[in-house]
């Protein structure tokens, strides 16, 4: 059901110190501005890798998701990881189905990528903060 996997998301108090972290220490160059999703809270920034993303996020705003996150991890850590599903109702759809709790009201939002997402509750998935995005068709 699932695809490739696409991104690891690390959370971060700042991104612009992880993406020196990223550049300097791991020498990669090709890393994305930050940018706002205001209406998820975050600030994001890619470090592209020759076969997936990391997304950085840090908080944006005071109602952030990820304040909690940080609160328990004050240097940040690996916050979710993001596979590509084909169709996100459909896959949605088959995780109720076999007893996954879908995060939110369960319809899916646009990500970063500018695709719909969904994330599912980590207790359901071993213990990890699971995003599934819809590829864009091509």
């Amino acid at each position: 059901m699932i695809g490739k996997l696409n991104h690891v998301g690390v959370a971060t108090p700042s991104i612009e110190a992880s993406a020196a972290m990223y550049r300097d220490l791991m020498g990669c160059t090709d890393i994305t501005p930050k940018f706002a999703l205001p209406e998820q809270g975050v600030w994001v920034s890619f470090v592209n890798l020759p076969n997936a993303q990391i997304e950085l996020i840090e908080p944006y705003g005071e109602a952030s998701p990820i304040h909690a996150f940080l609160a328990k991890n004050p240097k940040g850590g690996q916050h979710h990881v993001c596979f590509e599903v084909q169709d996100i109702l459909v896959a949605r759809d088959e995780m109720r189905a076999k007893g996954a709790t879908v995060l939110g009201t369960g319809e899916p939002r646009i990500g970063a990528h500018g695709v719909p997402v969904i994330f599912l509750h980590p207790k359901d998935m071993g213990g990890v903060l699971v995003e599934l995005m819809q590829t864009p068709h091509h």
